[in-house]
């Protein structure tokens, strides 16, 4: 039952940093909503592997995490005009 509410909560996150990347005012805006979002992806991919003792899950959310991490760092080097 306990899962089922965080489940929920987490969820709620992602659609609340959906809606931030929506109307984020400008583009940095919009690449921190989208690094909370694959944040909070990565705690449900955590949750879930825990709740299915499924440990692929736990594989995913770290492949995720990197490549997620690669990204914002080329967009951070874009909006800085770095590239």
């Amino acid at each position: 039952m306990t899962t089922l509410i965080f489940i929920i909560i987490i969820c709620i996150g992602i659609v609340l940093c959906i809606i931030r990347m929506g109307i984020g005012p400008t583009a940095a805006d919009r690449a921190i909503a989208v690094d909370t979002a694959t944040t909070v992806v990565v705690a449900l991919l955590v949750l879930l592997g825990f709740v299915f003792d499924r440990y692929i899950y736990l594989d995913v959310a770290l492949v995720y995490s990197i490549v997620s991490f690669v990204g914002l760092i080329a967009i951070a080097r874009y909006l800085e005009k770095g590239i």
